[in-house]
């Protein structure tokens, strides 16, 4: 299995981007699918997660601003940024969970996104 993040980049304050995550598979195999994030320095965080039947859990930082969606028939979960600030730079990994127990979990290499002016 394989995942693939794209769509980051350097982006203003107040911009907005959308990173999509590719999977090599049908992503309905997978329990959940989401995003992290890493900031230079820190732990790995969670963005926000989706699972099969829709229900979506985000992080405080990030409601209202970003949202995740997966769309089944591109086998693709996307993550829309709008207002994005200074702080939410980072690399974004987009992660998937699989199995009885949720216990394998496949990760993505990350893409960048750079919020400055």
């Amino acid at each position: 299995v394989q995942l693939m993040e794209s769509g980051g980049g350097l982006v203003q304050p107040g911009g907005s981007l959308e990173l999509s995550c590719a999977a090599s598979e049908e992503i309905f195999s997978f329990n959940v699918m989401g995003w992290y994030r890493q900031a230079s320095g820190k732990q790995r965080e969670l963005v926000a997660t989706i699972n099969n039947g829709g229900k979506i859990i985000s992080s405080n930082s990030v409601k209202g601003r970003f949202t995740i969606t997966r769309d089944n028939a591109k086998n693709t979960v996307f993550l829309q940024l709008s207002n994005l600030q200074a702080e939410d730079t980072a690399t974004y990994y987009c992660h998937a969970r699989a199995g009885y127990f949720n216990d394998i979990e496949y990760w993505g290499p990350g893409t960048q996104v750079t919020v400055s002016s």
